[in-house]
């Protein structure tokens, strides 16, 4: 299934969270948003694994990388709300998916909330 993919959906496939397997399934034709890739490779580098080697990984599977849009960035300031405390990172994955016409996978229960938000697909 393509999906847009969130950082905390790689990361539980990296890190073997619970979700993992339905993570691995999603990387396979998945799409992640350029600020959330940045999000991965900073934590693969926080716990030792070279930036270019979790990138080169994850493009194994078929991960597809997405570059942030004009369009992305509005529609993320659209789903901005005060005291949400959904990250500008987070609002810009849903309006990946918003832009896409595309669900969004996502470890992060708190978008259920999220007024115009895209189908979601909870892994955890």
């Amino acid at each position: 299934m393509t999906a847009v993919i969130d950082a905390s959906v790689v990361l539980a496939w990296l890190q073997d969270e619970p979700g993992s397997d339905d993570a691995e399934a999603l990387l396979m034709e998945g799409i992640i948003g350029a600020a959330n890739w940045s999000e991965v490779l900073q934590k693969a580098t926080q716990h030792g694994v070279p930036a270019e080697l979790a990138g080169q990984l994850l493009a194994s599977f078929g991960l597809r990388v997405s570059d942030v849009t004009r369009q992305d960035g509005e529609g993320a300031a659209a789903l901005w709300r005060t005291g949400s405390g959904i990250s500008l990172a987070d609002r810009l994955c849903l309006a990946l998916g918003l832009r896409l016409g595309l669900p969004v996978a996502t470890g992060d229960g708190r978008w259920a909330d999220v007024v115009g938000a895209p189908e979601l697909l909870l892994v955890r």
